[in-house]
């Protein structure tokens, strides 16, 4: 045990050592200090009570800071450093302490992480989830990407061509069969006043002595209509039986010119 206190002795005689000096020091400016203001007391008072113009404004200053400092200085000297011996009690205390701050610390970081590490798993747990439901739409979509590749058929130039030339023969037969199917219904329920059926006029000069049918008529009108349609209107000859002309005026099939009623032309249907 003898042994021990020479060993710790020595160290404890150094800090004292620099303790007093660092005592000796602060003394030592003080005292410095302490003529300073002794310095400036001496001017003040050979200047006397002269008023201070504004250059001796930064004197007025330094003479308030004279009196903190005087009373500072005062404070200093009635106070007495108190010593702590540095024996193994007193390390230990102040370790204890310093640890205990540090363990607080820490606990306010471990909480602050720990409250950022939740928050971090439900933001984790919502994108899991928003990522499952994306690839179970994807997964969805390739299938039905799959599927219509299997069921689109490639179309070729030549079958496209030859698939619109079947459909514009189709329908200029039903056109034609639909014309022929008119002309019948007009032939048998619209014939001539004498009961014959002309189907077809030789020479347009015979238009003056003969009637032409109801069929002929509305021929005439829908090429006229659509060979000439800024000018559709026909002009009416003796040729045209006036009770077919007065049939198609009243159920709005045909209309008379504006301005020339020997004129008509087919109403525009298909407009």
């Amino acid at each position: 045990m003898s042994e021990n206190k020479q060993e710790v002795d020595p160290d404890t005689v150094t800090n004292m050592e620099a303790f007093i000096d660092t005592e000796e020091e602060l003394i030592k400016q003080c005292e410095e200090m302490w003529k300073d203001m002794e310095d400036c007391q001496n001017k003040l008072s050979l200047i006397g009570m002269e008023t201070l113009t504004k250059s001796n404004a930064q004197l007025s200053l330094l003479i308030m800071q004279v009196k903190c400092l005087t009373a500072e200085l005062g404070q200093w000297n009635k106070r007495k450093p108190e010593i702590i011996p540095l024996t193994e009690d007193v390390l230990l205390a102040l370790g204890k302490e310093e640890f205990e701050k540090l363990r607080c610390d820490l606990e306010i970081v471990l909480s602050t992480i720990q409250s950022k590490n939740e928050k971090l798993k439900e933001d984790l747990e919502r994108e899991q989830q928003w990522l499952d439901e994306q690839q179970q739409i994807l997964e969805t979509l390739k299938v039905l990407h799959s599927d219509l590749k299997n069921q689109v058929v490639t179309f070729t130039e030549s079958r496209i061509s030859n698939e619109l030339k079947a459909k514009i023969r189709s329908i200029k037969e039903f056109k034609e069969k639909l014309l022929l199917t008119l002309c019948n219904f007009l032939e048998d329920h619209f014939p001539l006043p004498d009961g014959s059926t002309q189907k077809k006029r030789k020479n347009i000069q015979d238009l003056n002595a003969q009637l032409i049918t109801l069929n002929e008529m509305l021929e005439m009108l829908i090429n006229r209509m659509f060979d000439v349609p800024h000018d559709p209107y026909v002009k009416i000859s003796d040729s045209f039986w006036p009770p077919y002309i007065e049939l198609l005026l009243r159920y709005g099939i045909a209309l008379r010119h504006p301005e020339d009623p020997s004129r008509i032309r087919l109403e525009a249907f298909h407009q």
